[in-house]
C-alpha cells in the first residue's frame, strides 16, 4: 500500500540525528514538519505513521502549525486530508491560511483535500463522523490526516451541568471511545495523523492523551504588555525530544520555533583547548595591553559609561577582521544597520561590497518581545551562512531592553547561555555593556556577570586637573597575562587610539585622584 520511493523524499529530515540501528531493529522514519526548529525539538522530526495531538488554547497557533506540516508533506501520490468538524468553515479558514507563504494553492484539490464534517457532527452521530473519516481515507489513500478540531464535538460544560442533551453533543465516554477507534483506524492504515484540540494545561491528565504517540502543546504567556508564544513536545514515542518550553513566533512564513539553547548546543561542546592564536582588536595600542591580542574563541566584554567609546571599540574589532579577510556578524540593538554601515566607511571599509560578498552581516534586533533563544538563532544562522569568525553584540544593555519582560527576570542566566552557545562554535564574541559604576566591579541589572566572559575591558572617565579624561584598563583575561595599567585613550573620526599609561596620579578609582608628590 505504501511506496518507499514516494516516501523517501519526505522522510529523515535534515535535523534528524544519525542513528545506527541494532541488528534487526527498524529505525523510525521521520516526516519533515516544514517548521524551522521544530524537527530538532521533536528529536528528528515527526515519526511516520504516528498519532499526534496538537493542543492548546484559542489563538495559540495550532491550525497554522497543522497546515504548515500538511503542505510540507502532501504529494499527489500520498495526499493530505484536512477534516474540519465544528470549527470555522473551510472557506473562512482558507481565506486566512493562504496568506502564509507555505500555502500552495496549486496543491488544493489534488494533493491537499479539505473536507467538512459539520453535517455529521450536527446530527449527533459519532458513528457517522467516524464512517465519513474512514471512507475518505480509504478513497484517497493519504499520507497525512488532520482533524480540526475533534474536541468541538463534545458537550459544553453548561450542557453537562444542566443535563441538557442536543443532537450535536456526546458524552465524554463516547468521545474517548471515538478517539480510540479513530486512532486504531488511522494507525492500522499507516497514516500520520494530527488531531487538534482546545485544551488548557490542567487537562493534560485526561485519558485521551495516553492514546497519542506524540503531544505538542502550544501556549501564549502574557507578561505586562508583552505576549510570548511557547511550545512543548510533551510526548514523542520512540525518540528523545528536547525537554522544556521553546519559544516560537508566527510570521508571514508561518511558525518558527527557537529551541532552547542548552539542548540545541548539546553537540557543540567546547572540547578544544584554549587557543594560542590571537586576534587583533583593531584598536592601536590595545593589543599590547591584552598580552598580544584577543585569544580566538574568547568572549570579550567592553564596559563603560555613555560616550566612552564602547561601540567604537566594537566597530574597530569588526573592521579589523574584515581587513584580514575574515567574515563578521554584528548584532545591533541601539541603531539601524544603515547607520552602522555608514560609520564603518570611516575605517576604510566598503560595507556594501562586503555585504554583497557575504563577508559581513549586520542584524537588527530591536522588537520588544524577543527571547534569548530567538536572538541566538538569528546570530547562529548568520554565522553559519557567512562562515563568520567574529561576532559583535552592541549592546547588552539594548539586548536586555529588547527582551520580553519574562526573559529579563533571568537575564544573567540567559546571557550565560547565549555566550556559551556562541563561543562553543569557535567564534570570538565581542560585547559592549553600558555600566555606570566607576569602581572595578562591573555590574549589570544588579548582579555580577564577570564569570560569563573571558576578557573584560573597562572604560572610565576620570577628572584630571578639572578635565574629563578617558582611561582604559584590563581587569580580567582568563589564562593570559595582561597589562594592569590605566592608559589614556582618544576617540576621533578615525576611531580610538590608546595613549600613554598614567603613572603620576593615584586614586583614579576613588573619584578623588591625587598627583604623586614625587612627580611634582
Amino acid at each position: 500500500m505504501n511506496d518507499e520511493a514516494t516516501r523517501s523524499d519526505r522522510t529523515e529530515g535534515a535535523d534528524s540525528p544519525t542513528r545506527r540501528p541494532a541488528p534487526g531493529q527498524k529505525v523510525l522514519r521521520h516526516l519533515r514538519t516544514g517548521v524551522p526548529g521544530l524537527d530538532a525539538v521533536l528529536g528528528g522530526g515527526l515519526p511516520e505513521f504516528s498519532f499526534n495531538m496538537l493542543a492548546g488554547g484559542p489563538g495559540a497557533g495550532k491550525t497554522t502549525l497543522a497546515q504548515q506540516i500538511l503542505f510540507a508533506n502532501a504529494t499527489r501520490e500520498r495526499p493530505a486530508l484536512y477534516f474540519t468538524v465544528l470549527g470555522e468553515p473551510t472557506v473562512k479558514m482558507l481565506r486566512y491560511q493562504q496568506q502564509f507563504s507555505f500555502f500552495k494553492p496549486e496543491l488544493v484539490g489534488n494533493a491537499v483535500h479539505y473536507l467538512n464534517l459539520s453535517e455529521e457532527a450536527l446530527a449527533g452521530d459519532l458513528s457517522a463522523v467516524l464512517g465519513r473519516l474512514t471512507s475518505e481515507v480509504e478513497r484517497l489513500n493519504p499520507g497525512i490526516v488532520v482533524v480540526d478540531s475533534f474536541r468541538t464535538i463534545q458537550p459544553s460544560a453548561g450542557e453537562r451541568a444542566s443535563g441538557i442533551s442536543a443532537p450535536a453533543t456526546f458524552s465524554a465516554v463516547g468521545l474517548e471511545q471515538f478517539v480510540q477507534r479513530l486512532a486504531l483506524h488511522l494507525t492500522s492504515w499507516e497514516v500520520t495523523s494530527l488531531l487538534i484540540g482546545e485544551y488548557d494545561e490542567p487537562e493534560q491528565r485526561q485519558p485521551l492523551f495516553t492514546i497519542a504517540d506524540g503531544i505538542v502543546w502550544l501556549t501564549q504567556e502574557t507578561h505586562r504588555n508583552s505576549v510570548v508564544r511557547k511550545l512543548q513536545a510533551v510526548k514523542v514515542r520512540g525518540q528523545a525530544q528536547m525537554p522544556g518550553l521553546h519559544t516560537f513566533r508566527i510570521t508571514t512564513d508561518g511558525l518558527q520555533v527557537f529551541p532552547r539553547i542548552p539542548e540545541q548546543q548539546a553537540d557543540r561542546r567546547r572540547t578544544y583547548p584554549a587557543s594560542a592564536v590571537r586576534l587583533s582588536s583593531g584598536v592601536p595600542g590595545l593589543d599590547a595591553m591584552l598580552g598580544g591580542g584577543i585569544p580566538v574563541g574568547d568572549a570579550v566584554m567592553v564596559a563603560g559609561a555613555t560616550g566612552t567609546g564602547k561601540s567604537t571599540f566594537g566597530m574597530q574589532f569588526a573592521a579589523e577582521g574584515l581587513r584580514q579577510g575574515e567574515s563578521v556578524v554584528v548584532a545591533v540593538f541601539e541603531e539601524y544597520p544603515e547607520a552602522y554601515l555608514a560609520r564603518l566607511r570611516a575605517h576604510d571599509i566598503d560595507p556594501d561590497a562586503l555585504v554583497a560578498a557575504g563577508k559581513l552581516r549586520v542584524s537588527y534586533l530591536r522588537p520588544l518581545d524577543l527571547s534569548v533563544d530567538e536572538t541566538l538563532a538569528d546570530i547562529l544562522s548568520n554565522v553559519k551562512e557567512t562562515g563568520a569568525t567574529r561576532v559583535v553584540i552592541d549592546s547588552l544593555t539594548g539586548f536586555e531592553i529588547a527582551l520580553a519582560p519574562t526573559f529579563r527576570e533571568d537575564f544573567r542566566e540567559s546571557l550565560y547561555r547565549l555566550v556559551g552557545a556562541l563561543t562553543a562554535t569557535g567564534v570570538t564574541v565581542f560585547m559592549t555593556l553600558e555600566a555606570v559604576s566607576t569602581s572595578d566591579e562591573v555590574g549589570f541589572t544588579g548582579e555580577r556577570v564577570s564569570f560569563i566572559t573571558d576578557d573584560i575591558i573597562v572604560q572610565r572617565y576620570v577628572e584630571v586637573e578639572g578635565k574629563l579624561v578617558k582611561v582604559v584598563s584590563i581587569i580580567k583575561m582568563r589564562g593570559s597575562a595582561h597589562s594592569t595599567e590605566f592608559r589614556k585613550y582618544q576617540i576621533t573620526d578615525r576611531g580610538a587610539t590608546i595613549g600613554d599609561a598614567i603613572t603620576d596620579i593615584d586614586g583614579l578609582l576613588t573619584g578623588s585622584p591625587t598627583r604623586r608628590s614625587s612627580a611634582l
